[in-house]
C-alpha cells in the first residue's frame, strides 16, 4: 500500500490534489531552526529590550506557556491566532518554537490545504490555511482540530465490498474485519489494529484493498527513530500506518480503525515536558 496519496477536492474543477512532505513546500514555513540554535543569535540582547522589541510575540509565547501546562491529551485544544504580530515577531515565534518530528498536510472541503507541523516543543503546532493570504495560528493539543474534523467530515461513513479480483487471496475477509470495526467504533474506544506485515496478502490483495478503502483527506509524517506515514484512507475512522527503514522499505504495515492514530498524538507527558522547556526559554531571553 506504499503509494502516494491523492485527494479530489469539492472545488469546481474536481482537481486532485497530492498531498507531498518533504517536497520543499513546508521549508517555506518553517526555518528548521531548533530553539537553541536560533536563540544562540539573540543571547547578547537584555531580555528587557527583546520584550519591549516583540512585545506581542511575548505575550504569545506566555500564553502558550501556560496552556501547554494545564492541557490534557484528550482536551480540547486551544488556538492563539498569529495576525497581530509583526514579520520580525513571526520570525522570533519560529526561532523559539522550531521545526519538530511531526508534520502534514489536511485537505479541506474548499480545495485548500492546510500546512500542520509541531514544534520542538511537542503538543504545541504551528499551522497555516491557505495561502495569498494565508491564515496562520499556533495550537496547543494532541493534535490540531483540523486533522480529526476532516477525517470524520471528508471521509465515508461505510466501505462498499466489491467482487475480489481474480487472484485474490485473503482481502474479502480483511474488508469485512474492517467494515464491522469501523462501524461500531467510537471515541473513547481503543484502537483495532490489523497488522498487514504478518497476513498473507497477495499484490492483488494488497491492490484491492487500496482500491476498496481509497485515500482521505490527511497525511502526516512522523521522523523520529525511524520514519512513520500516518494516512487517513477514503473510511471513517481507518488510517493507514507504515513504518519505513532509512532505505525508504516499509518494515511496518498497519491498518488502524479508531481516532487519529497515538503515534502522531502528544501525550500529557509531552505537555509538562514542553512547559517546563517554554518557561526556561521565556526566563531566559526576555525577563
Amino acid at each position: 500500500m506504499k503509494t502516494a496519496i491523492r485527494v479530489v477536492s469539492d472545488a469546481a474543477d474536481g482537481a486532485a490534489n497530492d498531498l507531498a512532505i518533504g517536497s520543499g513546500s513546508l521549508d517555506v514555513f518553517y526555518n528548521g531552526l531548533t530553539s537553541a540554535s536560533a536563540l544562540a543569535k539573540r543571547a547578547w540582547r537584555d531580555g528587557d529590550e527583546l520584550a519591549r522589541t516583540y512585545p506581542n510575540a511575548t505575550a504569545l509565547l506566555s500564553n502558550a506557556a501556560a496552556a501547554v501546562g494545564s492541557q490534557k491529551s484528550g482536551a480540547r485544544t486551544q488556538l492563539y491566532g498569529l495576525a497581530n504580530l509583526s514579520d520580525p515577531e513571526r520570525k522570533l515565534i519560529g526561532e523559539v518554537l522550531g521545526a519538530g518530528e511531526v508534520a502534514g498536510v489536511v485537505a479541506l472541503p474548499d480545495g485548500s490545504l492546510a500546512q500542520i507541523r509541531e514544534s520542538v516543543l511537542a503538543g504545541i503546532w504551528r499551522v497555516r490555511i491557505g495561502s495569498e493570504p494565508a491564515r496562520e495560528y499556533l495550537e496547543v493539543g494532541a493534535i490540531p482540530q483540523i486533522v480529526r474534523r476532516a477525517a470524520t467530515d471528508l471521509t465515508s461513513a461505510d466501505l462498499a465490498i466489491g467482487a475480489a479480483p481474480d487472484g485474490a487471496m485473503n482481502v474479502q475477509p480483511v474488508l469485512a474485519e474492517i467494515r464491522e470495526r469501523a462501524r461500531v467504533w467510537r471515541f473513547g474506544m481503543r484502537a483495532h489494529v490489523i497488522n498487514l506485515t504478518l497476513l498473507p496478502m497477495s499484490v492483488i490483495d494488497l491492490a484491492f484493498l487500496q482500491q476498496s478503502l481509497g485515500n482521505g483527506p490527511v497525511q502526516l509524517i512522523f521522523r523520529g527513530y525511524s520514519t512513520c506515514r500516518v494516512q487517513a484512507t477514503g473510511i471513517r475512522n481507518v488510517w493507514s500506518v507504515q513504518f519505513f527503514n532509512s532505505t525508504d522499505n516499509i518494515i511496518l504495515d498497519m491498518l488502524e480503525v479508531g481516532g487519529v492514530p497515538i503515534v502522531a498524538l502528544a501525550a500529557d507527558e509531552d505537555f509538562q515536558d514542553s512547559a517546563a522547556r517554554i518557561q526556561e526559554i521565556i526566563e531566559a531571553y526576555f525577563t
